[in-house]
């Protein structure tokens, strides 16, 4: 685990520099109205037919689409995360940004398009159809749960952060009110409504983020008009407090920065509930538009991450520890930097409340993607295509939203005491989802001989390597008391939150290896994934199987 914050008690405590000791009237009502919208809209876009609940009809624009991304994407971790690591491990928080952000340039370039015309509903079924594998359905449709859970857990401590400093209560019935309130709206009203909401959920928490950020820069006298151009003196100062705070590999080694951005990559690009998004539009260009507008609007927000790590540093050391620095800070301080940084600044509280609405925001759109994707995971995946192939609609609505109750219930359990920060966390589902489903999505889309017991046998091994890391060095501290990992120099070469640099070298060796010796899978899987990476655009609604199989692209690629 990173050296820089593995001491940080990952428990939320109420004696801290937050002020959540009172129930704040217009925060509250900020937060409960933009709750009730989104309740609203979710009724008003409630599903009643699979592809609306799994895929939303296929009926979203690009815009749209990508705004959906961006919220998706702007989760708890990033929206108060980030900021927060990069304040207390310095240029090591950094990799989080470089990480997150370069993965979408892979997916717009090797990924989105294929993925959407192969035009499935789920990362299961093109796992399950490419491979032609009952098994490797089912062990995608378990790592799409397992993604789901660890990245949701740190939604929830987000939430519950939020509704401490909202509305006075405890961390624990914060997690719990607000995650009620996502299992709520997300049961009720699917892909569809939950798309319409991303929209509305990223407006907000781009507002509340910038707006946040631009008063505490004119309230302290720091900056003008462009805050992100204009913090260097606000950087230089808070390095004069704390060197590390900019110093490359001060808090960790040039092996734990690069393996911890390198996991974030390529498991940005194996993350269900994104990979999910291209299936929402009707052909491949509004799929890579769609890349394109989500990465314009995860950018807006990661461009002033590190200025409020500047800004709620220094105020930190000015307002809290007495000139003595701010790297030190308590975990619930630094995942609440950006409200933190909000309060410090002396803003009206109603503007404060704002910044919180926009944290809670951020939660909810990501906390609501996951639990879609684990919904489909499990009725689509599991129950339809594994147990029951002639299930009705009705049958696989029921065991949806069964699932999104269910596990809705665990990570609020688990959320109540999270093993991590929610950076951590987050990073943690990431490494999951780069060791197993990157390199099988990637060798499954680009190269047609990859067989199923080579997809079989690597996304074993990832679950072997990325499983274990965090078994090793974050479940066995946390849950039996043992100060350190269980085998520290496994640790070291392979933590829990980046795993996937050397575990995805592996599992593609593993696959290729593996396909290279057993037989070539069929000519029509062949022809599918020829036609993924046609030059001959499909009309909207196609799918690469609905042209493969009226004959389409044989040449070899």
């Amino acid at each position: 685990m990173m050296e820089a914050i593995a001491t940080i008690d990952p428990v939320i405590l109420q004696g801290t520099a937050l002020d959540v000791g009172e129930f704040k009237l217009l925060p509250a009502l900020t937060v409960i109205s933009m709750l009730g919208l989104f309740l609203g809209v979710g009724y008003l876009f409630r599903v009643a037919a699979v592809d609306e609940l799994w895929v939303a009809g296929r009926s979203i624009g690009s815009i749209e689409n990508g705004m959906a991304i961006g919220a998706n994407w702007m989760s708890a971790a990033s929206y108060l995360g980030v900021a927060g690591l990069i304040a207390t491990a310095g240029y090591f928080g950094l990799a989080y940004v470089v990480g997150w952000t370069t993965g979408y340039f892979i997916l717009l370039i090797f990924m989105a398009a294929q993925f959407r015309r192969f035009g499935k509903y789920t990362a299961p079924d093109f796992v399950g159809d490419r491979f032609y594998s009952d098994w490797a359905r089912g062990i995608a449709a378990f790592t799409t749960l397992a993604i789901a859970f660890v990245y949701a857990v740190g939604q929830a401590s987000g939430m519950g952060l939020m509704g401490q400093y909202i509305f006075g209560v405890s961390y624990e019935v914060g997690v719990i009110l607000l995650m009620a309130v996502t299992i709520g709206y997300v049961a009720l009203s699917g892909m569809l409504g939950t798309t319409k909401n991303m929209a509305i959920q990223y407006i907000i928490l781009i507002l509340a983020f910038t707006i946040g950020l631009y008063a505490t820069g004119w309230a302290e006298g720091w900056s003008i008009a462009v805050p992100y151009l204009e913090a260097g003196p606000q950087v230089a100062e808070a390095a004069s407090i704390e060197a590390q705070f900019v110093e490359p590999f001060a808090n960790a080694g040039y092996f734990a920065w690069t393996a911890l951005a390198f996991s974030l990559i390529v498991g940005t690009c194996g993350l269900p509930h994104v990979l999910v998004r291209f299936y929402t539009v009707d052909n491949e260009r509004t799929a890579r538009w769609s890349t394109v507008w989500g990465l314009f609007s995860i950018c807006l927000l990661y461009w002033g991450t590190a200025t409020y790590a500047a800004f709620g540093g220094l105020l930190y050391n000015r307002e809290v520890s007495d000139g003595t620095g701010f790297m030190g800070m308590a975990g619930s301080e630094s995942d609440a930097i950006v409200l933190l940084t909000a309060q410090l600044a002396g803003l009206p509280e109603w503007l404060v409340g704002l910044v919180a609405a926009g944290a809670v925001s951020a939660a909810l759109a990501t906390t609501a993607g996951l639990f879609v994707t684990a919904s489909s995971a499990a009725a689509h995946d599991i129950y339809t295509n594994l147990y029951k192939d002639n299930a009705t609609q009705r049958e696989q609505m029921i065991v949806g939203r069964g699932t999104i109750i269910g596990i809705g219930i665990l990570v609020t359990v688990v959320g109540l005491n999270p093993p991590a920060l929610i950076g951590e966390l987050v990073a943690m589902a990431f490494a999951i989802a780069g060791c197993i489903f990157f390199p099988v999505f990637f060798l499954g889309l680009w190269w047609e001989n990859t067989t199923r017991e080579g997809a079989l046998a690597g996304m074993i091994a990832g679950i072997i390597i990325s499983f274990g890391a965090i078994i090793n060095d974050t479940v066995i501290p946390m849950y039996t008391g043992v100060e350190d990992a269980l085998l520290p120099g496994l640790a070291t070469w392979l933590p829990g939150t980046s795993s996937a640099l050397v575990g995805v070298p592996i599992v593609f060796a593993v696959i290729i290896a593996v396909s290279m010796v057993t037989d070539n899978p069929p000519e029509d899987i062949k022809r599918l994934v020829r036609q993924c990476h046609s030059p001959e655009p499909m009309s909207q609604m196609e799918t690469a199987e609905d042209v493969a199989t009226d004959g389409g692209t044989t040449e070899g690629r």
